[in-house]
Order: structure tokens, then C-alpha cells, then sequence
């Protein structure tokens, strides 16, 4: 949910960035050679991001070439606080450093204690309309797939069900009586283990999985089409169908409207829709070893993506709860969470019947 765009709100803000940032951007800045004037850096905080905060850093050039760029940017990262209780911040930095080797995201450019200095990647991150494009989906069908083939080293164990009983303890610890009983905390862990049974099958495919596929995690190169996804904090090893399943859930998103926090269940995507993405998906898998898959195959997976809704709304509908007691972002959690509990409630008996 770490979605980000550009504000209209460009002016000079360095106090927001930590000194430890500045002198690592004024590094990078000497790098360049056409830069006039290092110190002479432009911060514009990109809005919509949920767990850190992130800047565009700009310098102008002294270029008047055409062919020559005119601004060298790179990101700032600075992480949210509380958030550390939701993911291993080591573990995220090693996933962004091997996918910026793979050559799958960006480069790091440097660290500090409270974030990191990110390569800017020249390419637009998507919006939430974007996601129902058949062109555009189509390659984030492609690139997905190319995703969960990564070899990532470390554990390649599934994360999803300790994950959500880790995150119903922080949020019962965290919640008053009153949030407890509302969202019905007490009854939670029954509903995690008879998911998980429920779930669990021999043949499950897994992989390595990006956990928060949502249109502000994903970038495109408007010339190339090339998609890279972003941000990737809740990666881990987990089956392929709960990240299907959570890319389709965020397709319910906006969060760059004056109510982010609202979700529009008329805008998850119906059977053909779904029917086609996995249908792309599969058809570029060693799973169909060059052939078409068949009818039947796409049919599975799809019955399966619907049942592992149910376990993405419980997990966001748990990290909603926690959020709005340890993260200061202007955002409403909590309605948020609710709204991701009522679609668990509403859909389970359906879901779980395919």
C-alpha cells in the first residue's frame, strides 16, 4: 500500500530531509558532472504513500543539448514510524538490492538511520484506472509471473499465515475493548486456522510473491512498456494465488482521491476480466511448458484466486487496525480496515464454495 504520485507542491522543503540524506544526496550530486550547483536541490514530496514518506530530489542541469537531460532526480525514502512492526527492514533492503541486480528495480544509492537514496526510474507509476487497461494489464499479468520466478535467496518458506497471526496479536494488543469487539478480534484466530485449512492444498504453486501489487507499486516506461514494480517491503515466499488475489482487491483502490481510504467493490474485476489475466499469466509459465493452458487450468487457478481474497482482506483489514495506532500518515485506517472486514464477512460463504 506504499502507492505514491507527484504533488502539485514543489517548493523548497530540505528541512523534511535528515542531514545524514543531505550529505549522501550531495555525494550523488557530485557524481554528475553537468550539475551546477549541488546544493542548489529542488525537494517535492510525492502524496499517497502510506507506510514511508518519499521525496523527488531535483537538480537542474547546465545542459542546453537537447539530447541531454535538463534535471538529474533521485528518490528519498524516509520510513514511516511504527511500521517495523509489519516487516524486517533488513530483509527489505536485501530484496531491494537483489532485485536492483536482477535489474528489476531500482539502484540504491545510499542509506541513513531513519531511510534510503533511491535511483529515480524515468517512467510513470500507474493509476488506478490503469489497472483495468487490457494493454496494461497484460503486461502486468506478464510481469508478475516473471516475479514469482525469481530466486530469491533465503527462506523460501510461506509467510501469509504467520504473518496474519503475528498481525492479529499486534492488534488486539494494540486495540481498546471497543475496536476488539467491533471488528471481532476474539473470533479471529479460529477464522485464520479454518482459512488456512481450507486453503492449504498439495499442489499449491508458490513463489516468490510481491504481497502489495497495488497500481502505486508498479511503474511503466511509456516508450518501452517495460513494468517495473516497486517497493517491497512485504515480499516473501508465498502462494502465487494470494498475490493474484490481493492484485485484484486493490483494483477496488483510488488512494490519490479527497477520500483514499474508500474502496469501490464495483470495480473489482468480473469473471472474463479475471479469466484473461490469468489466462496471460499462465500462458507465459513453465507450468503450460509453451502450450496454451487449457480451459480447465484457468478455471482452477481462478477458484483459487477468489478463495485467497478472503485471506488479503483479512490481512490488510488486520494491518488497518495496527496502522491507525502506530503510523501518523493522514490516512483512515480504521475505516479502512472496517470496509476490508465487511467484504471478508460478505464474501466468505461464496468464495469458499468454488
Amino acid at each position: 500500500m506504499g502507492s505514491m504520485d507527484k504533488s502539485t507542491n514543489c517548493e523548497r522543503k530540505e528541512h523534511r530531509i535528515p542531514d545524514e540524506a543531505m550529505m549522501i544526496l550531495k555525494t550523488v550530486a557530485a557524481q554528475w558532472d553537468d550539475i551546477a550547483d549541488a546544493n542548489a536541490l529542488q525537494v517535492i514530496p510525492l502524496k499517497g504513500a502510506m507506510t514511508n514518506e518519499v521525496y523527488q530530489i531535483k537538480w537542474l542541469t547546465n545542459s542546453t543539448h537537447e539530447l541531454h537531460p535538463r534535471s538529474r532526480k533521485v528518490l528519498v525514502r524516509i520510513y514511516g514510524e511504527g511500521v517495523d512492526i509489519f516487516f524486517d527492514r533488513e530483509n527489505e533492503i536485501r530484496t531491494f538490492e537483489f532485485m536492483s541486480r536482477k535489474g528489476q528495480g531500482p539502484l540504491l544509492l545510499g542509506r541513513f538511520s531513519t531511510g534510503r537514496v533511491e535511483e529515480f526510474i524515468r517512467a510513470r507509476t500507474l493509476t488506478a484506472s490503469d489497472l483495468r487497461d487490457p494493454e496494461i494489464s497484460a503486461l502486468i499479468a506478464t510481469k508478475m509471473k516473471e516475479f514469482h520466478n525469481l530466486d530469491m535467496t533465503g527462506s523460501k518458506s510461506i509467510v501469509l499465515w504467520d504473518r496474519l497471526l503475528n498481525w492479529l496479536k499486534d492488534a488486539k494488543r494494540l486495540s481498546s475493548p471497543q475496536e476488539a469487539e467491533a471488528f471481532q478480534l476474539s473470533v479471529m484466530n479460529d477464522e485464520i486456522s479454518a482459512l488456512k485449512k481450507s486453503l492449504t492444498t498439495a499442489h499449491q504453486l508458490v513463489g516468490f510473491c510481491h504481497n502489495d501489487l497495488q497500481y502505486g507499486n508498479i511503474m511503466m516506461d511509456e516508450e518501452t512498456k517495460l513494468i517495473t514494480i516497486i517497493d517491497y517491503e512485504y515480499a516473501s515466499y508465498n502462494p502465487i494465488a494470494f498475490d493474484l488475489a490481493n492484485h485484484f482487491c486493490e483494483m477496488a483502490a483510488d488512494y490519490h482521491t479527497e477520500t483514499p481510504h474508500i474502496l469501490d467493490y464495483s470495480k473489482y474485476p468480473g469473471l472474463k476480466e479475471r479469466q484473461t489475466f490469468l489466462h496471460i499469466y499462465l500462458s507465459c509459465s513453465e507450468f503450460c511448458a509453451g502450450r496454451q493452458p487449457s480451459d480447465f487450468e484457468v478455471e482452477q487457478l481462478v477458484e483459487l484466486v477468489e478463495k485467497y481474497t478472503l485471506a488479503s482482506h483479512l490481512l490488510w483489514g488486520l494491518w488497518g487496525i495496527i496502522s491507525e495506532h502506530v503510523n501518523k500518515i493522514d490516512f483512515d485506517y480504521i475505516e479502512y480496515a472496517r470496509q476490508r472486514f465487511r467484504q471478508y464477512w460478505e464474501k466468505k460463504s461464496a468464495a469458499l464454495k468454488c
